[in-house]
Parts: structure tokens; C-alpha cells; sequence
């Protein structure tokens, strides 16, 4: 096998590994929120995962980046750190897990768009075929499953899938210079004294009412969501490619609604699952002609 092809397959494997790691992360959220303000939820994983990152940067002497490198860096901790934890905290205060799932569907075009703008990737059109039809079968079950149930919710879901996609773009981008866990990290440590600030000032006025799993849930977030998820799927699209990569997102709210369904016993729909199949077949097709 050629260098490049194992490269690749090694991008696919690191993207892989990260979309398992992050499927685990709505339903978490979900759990978390129950106990948890949402704002507090947001700043205290930035900050728990931007003191192991920091300690990370220390341990193995980790030069800092360029000055060059600071606003793409900006733009991954808005992106990642603040934005889609933060609009999607908010939103499952008004949606199940399981529904706000699907829009995570919606990431894979989202990635490719500012991999395209932030990146330089071009992949054939063919490929924005598959993954638009992908990203149309999430839009239309939202359409006829959620947006008059709850429009607040739909909107934030939305919104996060947009900031996230920009953030995955310019962290895969800088990933090739800097290299994966050193972006989530450096991003993490840029927003550690703002989000240590907004911790102690939206603590709870008392623990005794957090129940265990809010606490499994902020740890989970924390430590998988917000850090060791990125160091391979950061790893991965800088491998294998912003928007090829990317498309394995469509997979995630396969994993998503299996763990919504046996964790959390939420309901998942005959459609969900319909939805689900459509659209992870189109990664297989986007795949084809990601480059």
C-alpha cells in the first residue's frame, strides 16, 4: 500500500473513533442539563477539559503556536469549545436527545462548506450530491417531526451545527501545521480563564440536588466530548481530508439514537431509524468522490 493510501485509511480510522466519541455526547448532555444550568455546563467542561489540556501542553513541552495561528485558534474555541456545547446545552433544554440527534446529520455538508472556504479542500460534485441528499433527509424529518413542537430548539440545533462546522474546518486547517491534540488543547487553554470565571460565577447554590448521573454526564462531556474526541477526529480530517473525513458524521446519529434509546429510554421512531439508514448510505456515495 502507498504511503498516501495509508494515510488515508488512517484518517478514516482516527475520524471514525472520533465520531464514536462524540455520539456519546448529546445524550450526555442530555442527562447533564437536567441537573445542571446550562451555562455552568458549558464553562465547567472548557474549563476541567482546558486544565488537562493545559497540563497536556506542559507535560510534553508543546512550543506555542505562531501569532499567525491565534484568530484560527479564536475561531476553533467559538466554534468548538463555547459555541456548540453552549447552543446545544440550550436546545435539549426544549428537545430529546434523540430528536436533536438528528441534526448532527447536518454536520458532515456544514464541515465540507468551510473545509471548502477555510480549508482548500475541492471535491468532485458528485460528492456534494450525496452529501446534500444526506443532509436534506435530516432537514425534512426536522421539518415534519419538530419544528412546530418546539422551533426554539430546532433553531439553537441549527445554529450549533453551523459554528461546529466552522470550528471542525479551521481546527482540521491548523491541525496540519500544529497537529491534532495540540489544536483542541491550545483552543482549550486560549478560553480557560474566561470559562473558569463563568464556572465560579454560575456555580449551583448547592450540590446536595445533583443527582449521579448529571455528574457521569459533565464528566463524560468533559473528558471525551470536549478533548480526547478531538485529538482523533482533528487527526483524522487533517489525514484524510476536511470534507471526505467529515462525512462520517453521517454516522453519528446512528450511534446517537441507539445510545439515546438504551440510555436515556427515549423514544426512537420508525422514521428516525428510516432517516438514519438514508442518510448513512449517503456517506458510502460522498465517500466515493471526496477527492
Amino acid at each position: 500500500m502507498e504511503p498516501g493510501m495509508d494515510k488515508t485509511a488512517s484518517g478514516w480510522l482516527n475520524g471514525f473513533v472520533g465520531v464514536l466519541i462524540f455520539a456519546g455526547s448529546l445524550p450526555a448532555t442530555r442527562v447533564a442539563v437536567m441537573d445542571f444550568d446550562p451555562v455552568f455546563l458549558t464553562s465547567a467542561r472548557a474549563a476541567i477539559a482546558g486544565l488537562l489540556g493545559l497540563a497536556m501542553l506542559l507535560l510534553f513541552r508543546q512550543k506555542r503556536p505562531e501569532r499567525g495561528d491565534l484568530l484560527s485558534l479564536v475561531i476553533v474555541a467559538l466554534g468548538v469549545v463555547v459555541g456548540f456545547p453552549l447552543l446545544t446545552a440550550l436546545a435539549l433544554k426544549h428537545v430529546t436527545s434523540a430528536h436533536s440527534i438528528i441534526f448532527i446529520g447536518l454536520l458532515p455538508l456544514a464541515t465540507a462548506i468551510f473545509g471548502v472556504l477555510r480549508g482548500g479542500d475541492r471535491p468532485r460534485p458528485a460528492f456534494w450530491l450525496f452529501s446534500s441528499i444526506g443532509s436534506g433527509l435530516v432537514a425534512s424529518f426536522a421539518l415534519t417531526q419538530g419544528i412546530s413542537a418546539s422551533p426554539v430548539g430546532d433553531g439553537l440545533m441549527l445554529a450549533a451545527v453551523i459554528v461546529c462546522g466552522l470550528g471542525y474546518a479551521e481546527g482540521a486547517a491548523l491541525s496540519r501545521r500544529l497537529g491534532g491534540w495540540q489544536v483542541i488543547c491550545w483552543a482549550l487553554v486560549l478560553s480557560l480563564p474566561i470559562m473558569l470565571v463563568l464556572t465560579f460565577a454560575t456555580l449551583p447554590p448547592s450540590f446536595a440536588g445533583i443527582g449521579p448521573h448529571a455528574w457521569i454526564g459533565l464528566g463524560y462531556v468533559s473528558l471525551f466530548s470536549m478533548l480526547i474526541g478531538f485529538v482523533f477526529w482533528y487527526r483524522g480530517l487533517a489525514q484524510g481530508g476536511i470534507a471526505a473525513v467529515g462525512q462520517l458524521q453521517l454516522l453519528q446519529p446512528f450511534f446517537g439514537l441507539a445510545l439515546a434509546a438504551t440510555l436515556l429510554h427515549e423514544k426512537v421512531s420508525p422514521l428516525m431509524i428510516v432517516v438514519t439508514l438514508g442518510v448513512v448510505a449517503c456517506v458510502f456515495g460522498a465517500k466515493k468522490f471526496a477527492r
